[in-house]
């Protein structure tokens, strides 16, 4: 299974994100989404999971997303939150996947067989930061991650 993962668009969705998106069969947003139009692009592709983000707080089109989720995706217990600094600090042991944002720094980083990630901010650049994406092949006994870069 393809899956795409894409954070802190900030109302800016790329289309270099779009064509990396492409063929995914799921597609996840780990918040500061910005606008409504983000998620109707994005649902477009391939089912969403999304949390919202701190900048989406008040937006009344955002008041429906939840803060934390928690999904299967092909086996993988997941769980789904904008913020590290929100991942509690004692998980359940099934799940096998944490994906965040809102640092705008890409990672991948396996923590024993608990795989963290954070795809980076797909939006305007900050500071001098990346602007990536994350791709993920998920099959029964595995996952691989990979981030791909939006910008030369």
């Amino acid at each position: 299974m393809k899956v795409g993962v894409i954070s802190d668009t900030h109302g800016l969705l790329r289309a270099e994100a779009l064509a990396a998106l492409e063929g995914c069969e799921r597609i996840i947003h780990a918040g500061d989404i910005g606008k409504p139009e983000i998620l109707e692009q994005l649902a477009s592709i391939a089912p969403l999971h999304v949390v919202r983000g701190n900048n989406d707080l008040g937006a009344p089109w955002a008041d429906t997303l939840a803060d934390q989720l928690h999904f299967d995706l092909n086996g993988w217990q997941s769980l789904l939150v904008h913020d590290i600094a929100d991942v509690p600090a004692t998980l359940d042991a099934g799940i096998k996947l944490v994906i965040t944002g809102h640092s705008h720094q890409p990672r991948i980083e396996w923590r024993g067989e608990r795989l963290y990630l954070n795809p980076g901010s797909a939006g305007r650049r900050r500071f001098k930061l990346p602007v990536t994406l994350a791709l993920l092949e998920v099959l029964d006994g595995s996952i691989e991650s990979r981030l791909v870069s939006l910008l030369e």
